[in-house]
């Protein structure tokens, strides 16, 4: 049996950019970089709390399209994050160049401060 979930591979066009969105506005910590020579590509480790959770992927001469956003098919939609602060995160990766995809909704508004929102980072990655 599974015991959890070890880490999620992304693929970017812009590496720099990439690096950049995921360290400076999420926050994310890096915990290997490595250049591979024979591919002329980049591969980033990063860990939330010393966590790895992420790995970037740049390879050379990649297309900048995004993939389409489309909730209602079948296959992987997002992945999801925690923040305290969900509005100035949401805020922050609009600024960045990503998307907000729909209002920041609240559930339970009277047990509990649960709030949510669809957003998409600059190159398509669609997360909660």
């Amino acid at each position: 049996m599974l015991k959890k979930i070890h880490h999620i591979a992304i693929i970017c066009s812009d590496y720099q950019k990439s690096k950049n969105f995921y360290t400076n506005i999420l926050g994310l910590e890096i915990i290997r970089e490595v250049y591979r020579e024979k591919r002329d590509s980049y591969k980033l480790d990063l860990s939330l709390n010393g966590i790895y959770i992420i790995e970037l992927f740049s390879f050379p001469n990649m297309s900048d399209e995004k993939p389409e956003f489309s909730p209602f098919k079948t296959g992987l939609f997002h992945f999801c994050v925690q923040d305290p602060d969900i509005e100035i995160l949401t805020d922050k990766i609009v600024a960045y160049g990503g998307k907000q995809r729909m209002p920041i909704r609240e559930y339970y508004p009277n047990e509990k401060p649960y709030k949510m929102v669809y957003v998409e980072d600059p190159f398509g990655v669609i997360f909660e």
